[in-house]
């Protein structure tokens, strides 16, 4: 399902997805929610496009899940009953685990504002650029809520623990350079450097060896909820398979010759 509330565009073998409803400071309803997971598929299917950025349009980043208010109304809904909140919680965890699942590698280029579920479209990319002075808030237990649409899951597995109960529980609002404190934003930089410095990134990893970039992102990401020797057989198993691909005799190739591998993804 295309949604009109996401830009997409190619750049080489790079494609930048970006939320675009400033509007509401890029909070993803349902209708966001289904284009970007039809928007990440495509990109992982799609044998040419090997790096993925993931941003937002206006001064924030993602401020979290967006369920709508009544047509025509600007008061609040009524709070969901205990069933509308299975119905409406499935969608967003489905779209965080094609995420966290997705082979090709992802940069979120953080250029805001980020709230509730933005906290995991930043972090669970494979790198994190975020701007200098941008606002994050957890807000879910600010809001007497629990975190959901799969936190409680992922996050435990980007943050430490005690920095986690920490962010959930005070719901202070913290700032990028909190975050690069922590060890989990990769590159700060000025606002107006977030962009180049994603884009400069993601070339990189656009111009590494596809499969073997796909399958360590796999490896890591598995190990956190596998045990060593189902991981060692993996292992064993991903280094078979990509003794078969035309990137790794290269790479064999530019050790020998004594110069810099020149990939192209198979």
């Amino acid at each position: 399902m295309a949604s009109d509330n996401l830009v997409i565009e190619r750049d080489g073998a790079v494609q930048w997805i970006r939320l675009n409803r400033p509007q509401v400071r890029n909070m993803i309803d349902l209708d966001t929610r289904a284009g970007l997971v039809d928007a990440f598929v495509a990109a992982d299917d799609d044998a040419t496009v090997r790096a993925i950025v993931v941003t937002g349009s206006g001064r924030d980043f993602c401020t979290g899940g967006d369920v709508g208010r009544p047509a025509g109304g600007d008061h609040e809904p009524p709070p969901p009953r205990p069933v509308d909140y299975r119905r409406l919680l499935r969608p967003f965890q489905d779209l965080f685990r094609t995420y966290w699942e997705l082979d090709t590698p992802v940069v979120s280029a953080v250029n805001g504002t980020t709230a509730g579920v933005g906290w995991m479209l930043a972090l669970l990319a494979d790198l994190v650029v975020a701007a200098e002075g941008a606002r994050w808030t957890h807000a879910f237990l600010r809001r007497g809520m629990i975190p959901h649409a799969g936190d409680p899951f992922f996050l435990p597995r980007v943050l430490p623990l005690h920095r986690l109960t920490e962010v959930a529980m005070l719901s202070d609002t913290l700032t990028s350079e909190t975050l690069a404190d922590w060890g989990v934003v990769n590159r700060l930089v000025p606002p107006e450097e977030v962009e180049a410095t994603a884009s400069e990134l993601a070339q990189r990893l656009a111009s590494g060896p596809t499969r073997s970039l796909a399958l360590a992102k796999r490896l890591y990401r598995r190990s956190l909820t596998s045990d060593m020797a189902t991981m060692f057989g993996e292992e064993a198993d991903a280094s078979a398979l990509l003794t078969t691909t035309d990137d790794r005799q290269e790479g064999v190739r530019a050790f020998l010759e004594g110069r810099a591998p020149e990939f192209t993804g198979n």
